[in-house]
């Protein structure tokens, strides 16, 4: 019988009341390996109140206290890394090497967090006027969640909850219906690091857990990563009910390829931009913008190297491409391939056609289209699968032009020997992660990352220094003495 996953609330793991379960599959196989309960407002609600009962004593714990907790956490993390790695892409089907990849990176999270001591250190000065003195420190919020996607089932949690609960939070997790067994795995950890009961909670559920925590007077902080309109859903419905919000929506990333760029490095890094994980990264390459005389060889190279991919199940040697995450997400991004063709790209490799093994899964082969026009739907929405869009331009100026033009602005990269032009990019491009060089510009964890325009709705990104900011308030104490 297939299990139905409890919820973590109160430091006791509870089975739901929901009536309403949703299928978790291996998507390499289209099986079904797990349950998801689609928890009720009530189920949110006393995940909150734990959290708030929780959340005095932990607040009022010595930062290192709660350091070192993490550094239990992270030893944990390090001993189960491959057992991590296996989950992931169970639920998820991108390769081991990838998924090994993606918990190294929430490992990483941790490291940073552990930090928080030296962090949260506040200012002083004496003497601000005649006998008076002036300190800021920081103090932790309350209740914060964390709504994670699909397709980083381990790192993009720990891109929050460590931060929080270092920072003296208390923390309630809502990861996505369509993977939470890796989620689980870890708050099986999370119970070995001697927390106090209540201080993270794990919550399963749909749309209706999400507008819960939106709208939760309990909680203080909201994070998310999703898709752009959901992503401006829950910012404007969460900061309406009085939160500090950071919400990650998605992402159009150009990716320039300028003449003088050296195209043996350069073909490789592309590949993996737009093809790993099987385009389901929101720092996935989608537009590739060759400039002048770069784009016949760039294109040619990209079609040989995107059609030498092995595509097949994640744990089979010598696999460099997963499955799609669902059958319905196959059906969306083969519906993207079929409106392309019918607005006039061309599409130069066809990967509806590709082999692949076992074929009960949701497999697709990677696909280019060439000579795409800024205005075609496959060049305006995120595709989020193995599809690059080739859109060839005359020099950087016209390049820098599309990007502005497009409402996402997540990450951009250029692919050049020339200094001049690297600087101009970096300098100019509206995206907040830039990449000179690199496919895949990701900030390591002591940076922050996020996007800009309708890719991020907030102020403060996350992890890096700016976990810190988002995650504590700032007291300013004046003080005289008679």
């Amino acid at each position: 019988m297939t299990e139905t996953l409890r919820h973590f609330i109160g430091g006791r793991w509870t089975a739901s009341a929901a009536r309403e379960t949703l299928d978790v599959h291996d998507p390499a196989l289209g099986t079904v390996i797990a349950k998801t309960p689609m928890a009720t407002r009530d189920e949110v609600d006393a995940a909150v109140r734990a959290a708030q009962a929780a959340f005095p004593a932990w607040s009022e714990t010595p930062p290192g206290t709660r350091a070192r907790a993490m550094f239990r956490f992270r030893a944990l993390l390090e001993e189960h890394f491959e057992e991590l790695a296996a989950l992931v892409t169970r639920e998820h089907g991108k390769t081991l090497s990838e998924s090994r990849g993606s918990v190294r990176r929430g490992i990483d999270c941790v490291e940073v967090a552990c930090g928080a001591p030296s962090m949260l250190m506040g200012q002083s000065l004496e003497n601000v006027a005649a006998g008076l003195d002036c300190t800021a420190f920081r103090q932790p919020v309350g209740v914060c969640a964390a709504i994670a996607p699909f397709n980083f089932p381990v790192m993009v949690p720990l891109w929050f909850l460590p931060f929080a609960v270092a920072c003296g939070n208390t923390f309630v997790a809502k990861p996505s219906e369509q993977v939470p067994t890796s989620l689980a795995r870890i708050f099986e950890l999370l119970e070995e690091c001697g927390l106090p009961a209540g201080v993270v909670n794990l919550v399963h559920g749909g749309r209706e857990a999400v507008e819960a925590i939106c709208d939760h007077p309990g909680i203080r902080a909201v994070s998310f990563v999703g898709s752009t309109p959901v992503a401006r859903a829950v910012y404007e419905r969460a900061t309406r009910a009085g939160k500090r919000v950071q919400a990650l929506g998605g992402a159009k990333n150009f990716v320039v390829v300028m003449p003088d760029a050296d195209l043996d490095r350069t073909i490789a890094a592309i590949t993996e931009s737009f093809y790993g994980c099987s385009g389901q990264r929101c720092l996935a390459g989608s537009m590739l913008v060759p400039v002048g005389a770069a784009h016949r060889e760039t294109r040619d190279r990209l079609v040989e190297a995107a059609s030498a991919l092995r595509v097949g199940r994640g744990t089979e040697p010598g696999v460099q491409m997963g499955p799609l995450i669902s059958g319905r997400h196959r059906e969306r991004v083969v519906g993207y391939i079929e409106k392309g063709i019918a607005e006039g790209a061309k599409l130069v490799l066809d990967g509806r056609t590709a082999r692949t093994k076992p074929a009960a899964g949701f497999f697709l082969g990677a696909s280019v289209f060439d000579g795409v026009d800024p205005a075609m739907t496959i060049a305006r929405d995120e595709i989020f699968g193995p599809v690059a869009s080739i859109c060839p331009v005359d020099d950087l100026a016209g390049a820098l032009e599309a990007m502005r033009a497009h409402p996402n602005a997540n990450a951009a990269s250029i692919f050049t020997s020339s200094g001049k032009a690297a600087r101009e990019f970096a300098h100019a491009a509206p995206a907040s992660m830039v990449g000179v060089n690199v496919g895949v510009a990701a900030p390591m964890a002591w940076f922050p990352f996020g996007g800009a325009k309708d890719s991020f709705f907030g102020d403060l990104k996350v992890h890096g220094r700016d976990a810190f900011e988002f995650y504590t308030d700032r007291k300013v104490v004046t003080t005289r003495w008679f």
